[in-house]
């Protein structure tokens, strides 16, 4: 399992670099709708979205996966505002940087400084969604913070 991880993964940075979403120059003209749009990255997320469609149609009628594990597929799930909130800051930190999280860490070989400083940003933020996660379930659930409980 660990070596069909791998070669996925490997087959999807390749993807994001042949594709030019590492280039944060080419994803910024991408979200320039105003000014010098270029839609080149569209055509590629189009054809990510029907290859996609047509694996999760393949998975939710196999039911196993080729190497005989279950099938988990994602759950419909209504719009809530921490789904509104996460996509608002996901979408601003793309426009800004030029990243996201796949092509910032296929990036990591060859963009220097400012992609190690926007991974290390990227790190951060999830660590501490982590934290407010924890505490918020906590919370939810009438304990006291993670903090506070002994071992933890």
């Amino acid at each position: 399992m660990p070596l069909t991880a791998f070669l996925a993964g490997l087959l999807f940075g390749a993807g994001l670099i042949l594709s030019g979403l590492t280039n944060p120059a080419k994803v910024l003209a991408f979200l320039d709708l105003a000014g010098r749009w270029d839609p080149s990255l569209l055509f590629t997320m189009l054809g990510a979205i029907a290859v996609a469609a047509l694996a999760f149609r393949v998975a939710g009628a196999r039911g196993r996966t080729l190497l005989g594990g279950q099938v988990h597929l994602p759950g419909a799930a209504g719009i809530d505002a921490r789904l509104v909130l996460g996509a608002l800051a996901f979408g601003a930190g793309w426009g800004l940087a030029g990243y996201c999280p796949g092509p910032a860490l296929a990036a990591l070989a060859v963009g220097g400084r400012p992609t190690l400083m926007f991974v290390a940003a990227m790190v951060a933020g999830m660590a501490l969604f982590e934290v407010f996660e924890r505490i918020r379930s906590a919370h939810a659930a009438g304990l006291p913070p993670p903090a506070a409980r002994p071992g933890e």
